[in-house]
């Protein structure tokens, strides 16, 4: 059974610090917490040995690399990791890098919430639902290729993490029972069963 495990990268802000709305062009590294999370992440998986990874990929993004590689240390594997582009975290346009006060103030709440419920882009993000839908599923079924058992980690960020439920066919019925969203430092369980992905766990925190 194929199992595809998917982490969101650990925290960027400090406790008492303004967080911003951290895309494709923000390039923060992990703070102390973020590192903290990433070990725990590592921890959880060499608790449930049936999760080690044999193989693990990131973002090309400090933060996604950088937890993708604490939690592997933490597992007690030696696994490299493989920067792919298609993890990389969507670019928020006129929003990127803006305090949430203000990316409210420009698109207003009810599009952050068909964003964080339906993930439905708002106007002016530099996102293509459709190629990153793609992206996921192409991928899915490359590591499915041979249903051999394999484990594979896959570190991203938030914008990206929520479109991998798609690779189940039914990303409504999901929606409808999960928060699309991960937290940072949060999981996602996929397995692959009878030729078909169900998720099996879903923003689970460490």
């Amino acid at each position: 059974m194929t199992t595809l495990i998917i982490a969101r990268h650990g925290n960027t802000f400090n406790k008492g610090e303004t967080p911003t709305r951290v895309g494709a062009l923000t390039d923060l590294p992990l703070v102390e917490s973020g590192r903290e999370q990433a070990a725990a992440i590592g921890r959880y998986i060499k608790e449930n040995r049936h999760l080690t990874p044999d193989v693990v990929y990131s973002s090309n993004l400090q933060r996604t690399i950088d937890t993708a590689r604490i939690a592997v240390k933490a597992s007690g594997v030696m696994n490299p990791v493989y920067p792919l582009d298609m993890f990389n975290e969507i670019n928020y346009g006129p929003d990127e890098n803006k305090p949430e006060n203000e990316v409210i103030a420009r698109l207003g709440v009810e599009a952050l919430q068909k964003w964080d419920e339906e993930a439905i882009v708002p106007d002016g993000w530099l996102a293509d639902p459709r190629l990153i839908i793609k992206n996921w599923i192409d991928f899915a079924d490359q590591i499915a290729a041979h249903d051999d058992n394999e484990t594979v980690l896959v570190v991203t960020s938030n914008g990206i993490a929520r479109f991998a439920p798609h690779i189940t066919g039914d990303f409504e019925g999901f929606r409808k029972t999960h928060d699309i969203k991960l937290a940072t430092g949060a999981l996602g369980i996929l397995k692959l069963k009878d030729g078909r992905w169900s998720v099996e766990g879903w923003n689970i925190r460490p």
